[in-house]
């Protein structure tokens, strides 16, 4: 097993790059078949990846297994986290953080990924109907039945975050960061580091986009980027100017396009925590060789200048998936 370089998720020291597992049975098409899912798991594992990230909304719960059946072996070699809230819920996507639904979701996630410990379990999103507290509350008990190490937060403001850290010390704010989604910078990343909340970047690539796996076509009917605006016209063909500027950029320094998104994140402090996800080893290899380079603040800042809050064309949701964030918006920012 090789060792990258870490970094610390609450009480835990894990890769500095981790691994978003989603890509892999939910979301994003094409998806492989189930033998090519646990060799990338496997192989992620054995690059020095030790940080695994699922959901029981990802598949209905079939990440999870896949998640339990690929690494199941190999428990003690990583950090494993999923999380709750949003579910399936009479066979649709659910929202529902009271106590006793979160309980529910967490016995058949621990079924699911063959374990009777979670590393680090997040409330997906803010329940609107359900105070923080009590959603917290219920987690806090998890953890002091052992079924859990520490408890996490996702898409949540900065105020969200210090009423739930009242509660119990958060260890991670998991939230969509890269260079053409900012929002974290209003509020989240820095009340993250006066907590000591790791902060885990999702999409940090841009779900495909920044990384060039997105052409003027789109993508596939039936996922889920199909469903969000700045993947469809007209704002896709904006968008895309915008990464044939970061493929320039990247072709100068001598990476690549994902490589610069990878490498910002990881230069905006220690505790952000980047999760791309992937189906290909390919691609993961890519993904964890940014570990090997410096990142020279000049080259931050030109990523920086290439992405002005107002770059990308179109709201980052649609409207049902918007109504569901509870993170800081930009003044001015178009919501669906």
């Amino acid at each position: 097993m090789t060792s990258l370089p870490t970094r610390t998720v609450g009480p835990f020291t894990v890769s500095a790059i981790g691994l978003g597992c989603m890509s892999l049975s939910h979301a994003y098409l094409p998806r492989p078949d189930a033998a090519s899912a646990e060799r990338l798991l496997r192989h992620a594992l054995d690059a020095g990846v030790t940080f695994f990230d699922t959901a029981a909304l990802y598949g209905f719960g079939a990440n999870e297994e896949l998640v339990g059946r690929a690494l199941g072996d190999r428990r003690g070699e990583f950090t494993l986290a999923s999380k709750c809230v949003l579910a399936e819920i009479d066979g649709q996507r659910g929202l529902d953080g009271s106590p006793a639904a979160i309980a529910r979701v967490l016995e058949d996630s621990l079924r699911r990924l063959r374990v009777d410990h979670i590393d680090l379990y997040y409330l997906h999103r803010l329940d609107p109907k359900v105070p923080i507290e009590e959603s917290v509350g219920a987690l806090v008990r998890a953890k002091e039945a052992g079924k859990i190490g520490a408890i996490g937060l996702s898409e949540m403001s900065a105020a969200t975050l210090r009423r739930a850290d009242a509660v119990h010390p958060i260890a991670a704010m998991q939230t969509e960061y890269a260079p053409w989604v900012r929002n974290p910078e209003i509020a989240v990343l820095d009340a993250c580091a006066e907590l000591g909340t790791a902060f885990v970047a999702f999409s940090p690539v841009g779900r495909g986009l920044l990384a060039g796996g997105v052409g003027p076509d789109g993508v596939p009917e039936g996922d889920i980027r199909a469903a969000m605006p700045r993947f469809a016209p007209p704002h896709l063909a904006a968008n895309l100017a915008l990464v044939d500027r970061l493929r320039a950029l990247a072709a100068e320094a001598g990476r690549t396009p994902a490589q610069l998104c990878l490498g910002w994140l990881l230069g905006k402090g220690d505790h952000v925590v980047p999760i791309p996800g992937t189906t290909s080893i390919a691609h993961l290899d890519e993904n964890l060789a940014t570990l090997a380079f410096d990142w020279p603040a000049d080259l931050i800042a030109a990523i920086d200048s290439l992405f002005p809050v107002d770059a990308p064309s179109g709201p980052r949701y649609a409207r049902a998936m918007q109504a569901q964030v509870d993170t800081e918006t930009f003044a001015g920012e178009p919501l669906a």
